[in-house]
């Protein structure tokens, strides 16, 4: 019974993951969150890993549901029967973006990674940023009302617009609570980008941060798992990707019609009822 019980939570974790890791709500935080009233029976160094890793599930939902757009080598038939391949340069040139995009928080991910957990992986980081964020995309979506965006294709993408994106993307990498995909669409909209033009390479960006994150966090814990670890890390994986499949595709659908505004008044919300519940708990 107890052991099912450990696997009930993997599935919620992995729902809380595939959900909160799409939406500009900051799926970090609501994880640090959740384990504050819903603990694993697992060790803190297995704990830090599967939190990350599960993220790979959510990754493997965005390669799927945009496969033709991020796969470069593209299968021709001829009227003969013949088949060839060609590359894709334009797909090949948004992959180089990407990696652009990358490196602000790659590089002070690995050589801060454990300080910035130490100082700022806690409900009070979590709260503030929230509220801060919350705030910012209720300015930016009111400051914007109504104009037009200058970038509306993945195309129209430039190098010096990207790497100021992949700076935003860096305070996520910092603060729990601000969100990865939050951080780099307020910096998106704030560089004139279209909505959906910022989902879409809020979603790619993500493919070679947390790939990265989950092998990092893989080779510091080692291979070694116990059969219960390995159930639980899998079940989470498995829930992440089911419900990023849903969410993304319902994301996606309600950034062509509506803007981000209810996602920061989400944040705020949570944010105070997250410092009132923990002040009154004391």
């Amino acid at each position: 019974m107890v052991q099912y019980m450990e696997w009930l939570k993997a599935f919620l974790f992995g729902i809380v993951e595939g959900i909160t890791e799409w939406l500009p709500i900051s799926s970090t935080g609501h994880m640090i969150l959740l384990n504050e009233f819903v603990k694993l029976d697992v060790s803190d160094a297995f704990y830090k890993m599967f939190e990350v890793v599960i993220q790979f599930g959510a990754i493997l939902a965005v390669v799927v549901l945009f496969w033709n757009q991020i796969w470069p080598l593209k299968r021709n038939h001829g009227r003969h029967g013949g088949a060839s391949v060609t590359i894709d340069r334009d797909i090949i040139r948004l992959w180089c973006k990407i990696v652009v995009a990358c490196i602000p928080a790659a590089v002070v991910g690995l050589k801060w990674n454990d300080l910035f957990e130490e100082l700022f992986y806690n409900y009070q980081s979590v709260a503030v940023a929230l509220i801060v964020f919350g705030v910012a995309f209720i300015a930016v979506e009111t400051a914007h009302k109504d104009k037009p965006a200058k970038i509306n294709s993945l195309n129209e993408l430039t190098y010096p617009t990207v790497l100021m994106i992949g700076m935003f993307q860096l305070i996520a990498a910092i603060f729990p609570g601000t969100s990865r995909s939050g951080s780099t669409i307020v910096g998106a909209l704030l560089l004139g980008v279209s909505r959906t033009v910022a989902a879409e390479f809020t979603f790619f960006l993500a493919i070679p941060v947390m790939f990265g994150a989950s092998l990092l966090k893989l080779v510091k814990f080692g291979l070694v798992f116990t059969q219960t670890e390995l159930i639980i890390l899998a079940i989470g994986m498995v829930t992440a990707f089911v419900s990023s499949m849903l969410i993304i595709r319902m994301l996606m659908a309600f950034v062509k019609k509506h803007d981000f505004k209810v996602f920061g008044w989400y944040r705020i919300i949570l944010g105070i009822a997250v410092l009132a519940y923990f002040m009154l708990a004391r």
